[in-house]
């Protein structure tokens, strides 16, 4: 498989507009932690705040890494240990603190589990703990709270006034620290020389890896670093114009299931034994019952196949649990076409049994994924053990399948 390491930033990329990964996402995220690909998250949010994604996306199983404070650190979720690590010098602080004061903007800073700041009502300050999900540690003197050297620094404001301090603070201070906006209202103020992609190098030499097997997503320009450093770089539909101009390629939007749909096309795509693509194969079933209940082809190669399919209002009971009829068609659906791809010149592939046992239910809003292998492979018959589990990989269903192999006349 050509790429071993996908790294995406989090907001903006990974979440949709409501701060979620959607089950698509998620689903193909995991399956490709399954087939041998680590996953990087890689954002200006602190390590606190992107844990709860770091398990949700079960990083720690696969050996994946989160590298926060955008760049500054990076953690080995299987052990928690952190392998790099850059923080501001003490003797800046007071300098932050006084052009806070001065021009009246909110200044945060992190410790492990809070935000430390001296305006926790400020509605900058809100939005930074609402996205991170981390308490509000209020204090009286910033300086005084700060007794240690932080991996960054915040500044917020309101955009346009923001946009002038961030010119001042680089003309300023652009020698001895680096100057940002991760979002129109947030200033990153970080360790000299920090970004994703220096990160992104060091940890791709860590694992003795080139950069060619990288692939790195992302939305803002603090993501322009590592999309032009990584072998592919993506942008999503939604990024910023100079972003998108320069990726290798411009995946959906995030509210579309960007990331998933670069996974499948990708990463899924090396799986295939055909000389086809997924993508031409996903189009050959337009107009089909496979494409009315949302059905698309995610690994297709000898001997294994698999499919998605969402849990909704095509596929599901009227009390909002997948129809077993569905996920019959789903698995008679991947053994067929797995046949197809055994068949040799001048043979067909009819289905002859289908018998399934369905062990637990799915509800409305997740996707599941049928999971064909072959164990009996015939000169006149082929049967397949299709397996259909949750996004959480939950066992649905599992379901025989036996197709008869016939000669065209």
């Amino acid at each position: 498989m050509k790429y071993k390491l996908l790294v995406l930033d989090i907001d903006g990329t990974l979440t949709n507009t409501k701060k979620e990964i959607t089950d698509r996402t998620k689903s193909a995220l995991i399956k490709a932690q399954e087939l041998g690909v680590k996953l990087v998250l890689a954002s200006g949010r602190p390590t606190y705040g992107i844990r709860p994604l770091a398990e949700e996306l079960r990083l720690s199983e696969f050996g994946g890494y989160i590298l926060s404070f955008n760049g500054g650190c990076i953690v080995e979720c299987a052990t928690d240990q952190i392998t790099h690590e850059k923080r501001l010098n003490k003797n800046i602080l007071p300098h932050f603190q006084q052009i806070a004061k001065k021009k009246n903007f909110a200044l945060v800073s992190f410790d492990e589990s809070s935000i430390i700041t001296e305006t926790p009502d400020n509605e900058y300050v809100q939005k930074e703990a609402f996205l991170n999900k981390m308490p509000v540690r209020q204090v009286d003197d910033f300086l005084e709270a700060m007794n240690f050297s932080p991996s960054k620094c915040l500044m917020m404001g309101e955009p346009t006034r923001l946009a002038l301090l961030e010119k001042e603070m680089h003309n300023t201070y652009g020698g001895q620290i680096g100057v940002y906006r991760s979002e129109p209202y947030f200033l990153e103020l970080v360790p000299l020389n920090t970004d994703k992609a220096k990160s992104l190098d060091m940890l791709v030499k860590d694992l003795k890896i080139t950069k060619n097997e990288v692939i790195a997503v992302g939305d803002g320009f603090n993501d322009l670093s590592m999309i032009e450093y990584a072998g592919l770089g993506v942008a999503m539909a939604n990024a910023q114009e100079p972003v998108k101009a320069c990726a290798d390629y411009v995946t959906l939007s995030n509210d579309e299931d960007g990331v998933a749909h670069l996974i499948e096309k990708y990463i899924f795509s090396a799986f295939i034994g055909l000389s086809t693509s997924l993508d031409k194969i996903n189009d050959n079933l337009k107009d089909t019952l496979m494409h009315s209940l949302g059905m698309k082809f995610t690994v297709a190669e000898e001997d294994h196949v698999e499919a998605i399919m969402p849990v909704d209002i095509r596929t599901r009971q009227p009390f909002g649990i997948l129809h077993g009829g569905a996920t019959l068609a789903l698995a008679e659906t991947v053994a067929g076409f797995g046949s197809n791809l055994l068949c040799n010149e001048g043979e067909f592939v009819v289905g002859m049994q289908v018998s399934g046992n369905h062990i637990s239910s799915a509800r409305e809003g997740d996707t599941v994924t049928a999971i064909a292998k072959v164990i009996h492979k015939g000169r006149s018959t082929h049967i397949w053990n299709v397996d259909v589990v949750s996004s959480m990989g939950k066992l649905i269903s599992s379901i025989r399948v036996m197709n008869s192999i016939l000669k065209k006349r």
